[in-house]
């Protein structure tokens, strides 16, 4: 197998296993959320390594994955920015407090929110925006998946959003606030590689919409959880939406182009 195809293998292992989350239960879910979440980063690090180098591999790490884990520690000591909270025993070893595969699971979705607001965007204050709304708008179907098997509780869980009981509205603005700050931070340490997309990003994206898709299609479905399906919904069509649509008429105007004639040499 090319390094090219690796991670559109990645990927559709990731789906596989996300396709078999609905359909398992207790240790066997949870063993299954942690192999998916390092999938996961596994994914978006490999594929920025690949595509843009090791400078961008190393910043999305150090940034994202160290930069979640530095605040989910903070959040667990002092319950500041997020509000309250306790982690159980079910998503494997802890530091601090924190499960190590959390900061993984904001580094898997941080890479691909971010190349959606470069595809998106053309201003510096727009793509930091954008990115920081589609990684944060996730949580609004992650929180509510994880609290309701009980891989985290919130000591105060008021005021919550309508329909989500048992998570701070506070949980949902730190997680914003954060993603401003990693998307900010991301560039200048990345370097402007990572200002650009071409079409080695098509399983970033990919990524990106298989997220938002499945993720609606389980909570409604499967998972039973209908207000999240409808908050997280509204939240990632922000960017899955836009996306969709850039995605489409690019695909539209390539097949709708005439083909190249072919060159004719005048003979001797």
């Amino acid at each position: 197998m090319s390094l090219r195809r690796l991670p559109w293998a990645l990927l559709a292992v990731l789906v596989l296993a996300q396709i078999c989350y609905p359909l398992t239960g207790g240790a066997t879910r949870a063993g299954l959320t942690v192999a998916t979440v390092v999938l996961g980063w596994l994914l978006s690090v490999g594929h920025a390594l690949l595509t843009r180098g090791a400078r961008a591999a190393t910043a999305l790490v150090a940034v994202v994955t160290g930069g979640g884990f530095a605040v989910e520690a903070v959040g667990v000591a002092t319950g500041f920015p997020f509000g309250s909270y306790d982690y159980s025993g079910e998503l494997g070893p802890k530091l601090a407090g924190v499960p190590l595969i959390i900061p993984l699971a904001w580094t898997w979705m941080a890479w691909p929110a971010w190349l959606t607001a470069v595809r998106l965007t053309r201003s510096r204050a727009a793509r930091v925006a954008l990115a920081a709304v589609g990684l944060a708008a996730w949580d609004l179907f992650l929180d509510p998946q994880m609290v309701a098997e009980g891989y985290w509780t919130w000591r105060d869980a008021t005021p919550a959003l309508p329909g989500l009981p048992g998570i701070p509205v506070s949980n949902y603005l730190g997680w914003l606030g954060f993603a401003v700050l990693l998307a900010v931070a991301l560039r200048p340490l990345a370097g402007p590689a990572v200002d650009r997309v071409d079409g080695r990003d098509a399983p970033m994206f990919t990524l990106y919409l298989w997220t938002y898709a499945s993720s609606v299609l389980a909570h409604a479905v499967f998972l039973r959880l209908p207000a999240s399906a409808l908050w997280g919904a509204a939240g990632m069509a922000m960017a899955a939406v836009p996306l969709a649509v850039v995605l489409w008429r690019a695909r539209r105007d390539r097949a709708a182009a005439p083909a190249p004639v072919p060159r004719v040499d005048a003979p001797a």
